[in-house]
């Protein structure tokens, strides 16, 4: 006993001495248990889409504008700096709720994200061929980005719930919400974003300890879905096409010149760029400020800037999954490495597509492309995963504080 209240003495000293450790004010609280590298990684990112915004909001606003006065040359940048200061506030708030409170919100949010879209294809606005947002004009918005990260908490804690009682056809219950929304993105259509749900839930099925034949039996399908996507979805087979055989002519040579454009943007600039402002391809690619942004940065600020900026990517997925190692609880162990997988495989597509290792797919660079639904969308996921990956690391070090604090 003596040896046990010497320790907490010990500990109520180093927390005085530390100063804010001793602030149990959620506040304070929030700010000694939220995971600071991940958050600074994050903020760092939407840092870095500004200044790629800005480098790429001329060539957007030439190119939509329809008449060169019509926009400002930064039109895009200002727009998504209202953006970022709207999802600043949503991340942090988003971060700070109970795991409990987060995933109830979660699991409302899959729902009425699902529901909206089912209306998609009946009052969804058409934008580029793809009928994939709601509303009109500046109150424009896209459900399945929203859905997104609900759907991997709500897939989390269906698959969770195994641990409770392991006769939970949890599986098959998972699988057939996986379905439904590939059903309904593809309907839009939306290949890209089926491939990271089907990704995610692949994931989350893995990870939540399904046997292996069931897992083999899984991946086994995939090249004949591939197979079936092809024959029987024009979308697919034309991006394809368009990826496999350069020379096709059709709907899918505007795909491939996207790709040839994007890929010649990424290098023109070579190891260092041309500097801010300096690009000049970037003014013949479509879609510069979203799905190729990625080419604007390796134009203007160099392929080495582009490696930076992946080297981060795969800084944030490694760290999640590192902190998860010994993590316990099946819930949070679950959705935060669904979250992290999605936020991985959507960066990857992102910059595979401006590299031309993969065909185009509409797919956006998270926290650096341009997009109101996208960021806040992005914000909630990674508040959601800064919630679910919260821990004290300094009041975890001793046996006996989880039965006791100074405040007791």
């Amino acid at each position: 006993m003596n040896d046990m209240a010497a320790e907490r003495r010990g500990i109520t000293a180093k927390i005085k001495a530390r100063g804010g450790r001793g602030d149990r004010s959620p506040l304070g609280t929030w700010f000694w248990d939220i995971d600071r590298v991940l958050l600074v990684l994050t903020l760092f990112l939407i840092a870095i889409g500004l200044i790629a915004v800005a480098a790429a909001s001329p060539a957007s606003a030439v190119r939509y504008s329809g008449e060169h006065l019509k926009f400002t040359p930064l039109y895009y940048f200002w727009r998504q700096v209202v953006w970022v200061g709207l999802s600043l506030p949503v991340l942090f708030g988003v971060s700070m709720l109970p795991v409990n409170v987060a995933k109830r919100m979660a699991l409302v949010g899959a729902c009425v994200c699902i529901f909206l879209l089912m209306l998609v294809p009946a009052i969804g606005v058409q934008v580029n061929g793809a009928k994939r947002w709601i509303g009109f004009g500046f109150a424009q918005f896209q459900p399945s980005e929203f859905l997104k990260p609900f759907f991997i908490v709500t897939t989390a804690w269906l698959l969770s719930l195994r641990a409770q009682d392991e006769n939970l056809p949890v599986t098959t219950i998972t699988f057939g919400l996986t379905g439904l929304v590939a059903c309904l993105m593809m309907l839009q259509p939306d290949f890209g974003q089926t491939i990271v749900f089907a990704t995610v839930w692949m994931v989350l099925v893995a990870i939540a300890g399904t046997p292996v034949r069931t897992i083999v039996g899984l991946l086994s399908l995939a090249p004949a879905g591939l197979i079936a996507a092809y024959l029987f979805y024009s979308t697919a087979r034309n991006r394809i096409d368009a990826f496999l055989f350069p020379g096709i002519e059709g709907e899918g040579a505007s795909d491939h010149f996207q790709t040839n454009a994007a890929h010649a943007t990424l290098t023109a600039g070579g190891w260092t760029g041309t500097g801010p402002g300096g690009g000049v391809a970037k003014f013949g690619l479509p879609e510069a400020h979203t799905d190729y942004i990625y080419s604007v940065i390796g134009e203007e600020f160099g392929l080495i800037a582009c490696g930076v900026i992946a080297c981060v990517f795969l800084a944030i997925v490694v760290r999640v999954f590192v902190k998860l190692l010994d993590e316990e609880d099946p819930f949070k162990l679950l959705a935060a490495a669904g979250l992290a997988t999605q936020f991985g495989a959507q960066a990857l597509i992102s910059m595979a597509v401006n590299t031309g290792l993969a065909p185009s797919k509409g797919m956006t660079l998270p926290f650096i492309s341009y997009g109101g639904s996208s960021m806040i969308a992005l914000s909630i996921g990674m508040g959601l995963l800064l919630a679910f990956t919260r821990r004290n690391p300094f009041l975890m070090r001793s046996p006996y504080v989880a039965r006791w604090s100074p405040s007791a």
